[in-house]
């Protein structure tokens, strides 16, 4: 809103030297990493026209977050959840998929089916785990994905924690 505010004014002459501010990260999507490599780069959401949820079976647990805009106030708080609980996510092999372009829809927004805001956990084995209608915090969905058999299985065999 403020950029907004500030674009206009800008324009009519009035705020020549107001630097516009720049839109957080964390809203609009970023250009698709290689698969993989989300957990090394840091926190870096996958936009949904470039994720493919078929080549990260048995890989990644996708974490997909759809809106109808970058904009929408939930989607800014459901990234923002993600965002500071990353360390711990990335542990258990998670990869954030962000779609907020309904049109033209995506291969997971068609797979997926979403209405609005959305948050949806899929299982390593491609299986959807569970559906969100609002922003969930991070500390819920990490106890989510610990009570999965494919998680239990992995605690159980030594890996992260």
């Amino acid at each position: 809103m403020t950029a907004l505010l500030a674009l206009c004014l800008g324009s009519a002459g009035f705020a020549q030297d107001t630097p516009v501010p720049a839109t957080p990260a964390a809203t609009v999507p970023v250009p698709a990493p290689e698969a993989g490599t989300q957990d090394e780069i840091g926190f870096a959401p996958i936009s949904g026209a470039d994720a493919s949820l078929d080549a990260l079976i048995w890989q990644k647990r996708p974490i997909v977050v759809f809106a109808d805009s970058p904009f929408d106030p939930a989607f800014k708080d459901q990234m923002r959840l993600l965002e500071e609980r990353w360390p711990e996510l990335a542990a258990r092999d998670v990869m954030v998929i962000a779609d907020t372009a309904p049109n033209p829809p995506s291969s997971v927004r068609l797979k997926l089916r979403p209405r609005g805001f959305s948050l949806v956990i899929i299982a390593k084995d491609g299986t959807v785990n569970l559906r969100k209608p609002r922003p969930w915090d991070a500390r819920e969905i990490i106890r989510s994905i610990d009570k999965m058999p494919i998680r239990r299985e992995e605690i159980r065999n030594g890996a992260q924690q």
